[in-house]
């Protein structure tokens, strides 16, 4: 195991617990107008336009900004609400921004590393990832926050990195770790640029993917005794 002096974090179901978040705000949100009474029935068409925008947004297809309200103007079009998607995202994205559900072991992991330089490269939104980190124990654990909204770029494109790099002041890259739970934006993204990588599996998921992530962990506090 390298003596990693430099250790990148995703946020989204490697830190932060999302799949707890999201369904609060977004029942938050409807709620707010009323419409929970097919909740169910739209968050499962929400899913699946969000995902395939997600994946979109990997491929550069479109931007973090059009993302947000996109889902929702193909959502509300698939259901026949009359809704201004632009304002609806941004009231999700503001209840979304409330929530810091941790992943189990997360704080541990982030309080053992502190001796080493810690930053966030996320996709997502700078005013919901700066708000849950805010309002979390993370709150000035980490050196940086590379925000794909903020940069221009998102994961796993190399121009998140370079900006990454460029803003820690980083020139060798073998002191480098990008840890994180997504195949196709962390692990693809740390391999495209050149550092090791740590896929975060806590579910066990089968790797059908060509890629080849340096290292694999079930549990985040597997990080601890890795890395030191």
């Amino acid at each position: 195991m390298k003596n990693y002096e430099i250790i990148f974090f995703d946020i989204d179901d490697t830190l932060f617990d999302f799949t707890k978040s999201e369904p609060l705000a977004f029942h938050q949100v409807f709620e707010k107008y009323q419409l929970v009474s097919n909740l169910e029935l739209y968050k499962k068409s929400y899913e699946e336009i969000n995902k395939q925008l997600w994946r979109d947004l990997e491929n550069g297809k479109l931007s973090i900004l059009e993302l947000g309200s996109e889902r929702f103007r193909r959502l509300f079009l698939a259901h026949d609400l009359e809704l201004d998607a632009v304002v609806f995202n941004q009231e999700y994205l503001n209840f979304l921004g409330e929530q810091s559900h941790l992943v189990q072991g997360a704080k541990n992991v982030i309080r053992a590393l502190s001796h080493k330089r810690l930053a966030v490269i996320t996709n997502g939104y700078t005013a919901v990832q700066t708000a849950r980190i805010r309002n979390s124990p993370f709150n000035g654990a980490f050196e940086h926050l590379i925000i794909s909204e903020s940069t221009g770029f998102q994961k796993p494109q190399t121009g998140i990195f370079d900006y990454a790099f460029d803003k820690l002041q980083i020139y060798d890259k073998s002191n480098v770790l990008m840890v994180g739970d997504s195949l196709t934006s962390d692990i693809q993204g740390g391999m495209n640029y050149g550092i090791d990588t740590c896929w975060f599996n806590p579910k066990r998921k089968e790797n059908e993917t060509s890629l080849t992530p340096t290292y694999e962990i079930n549990q985040l506090e597997s990080l601890i005794e890795m890395i030191k």
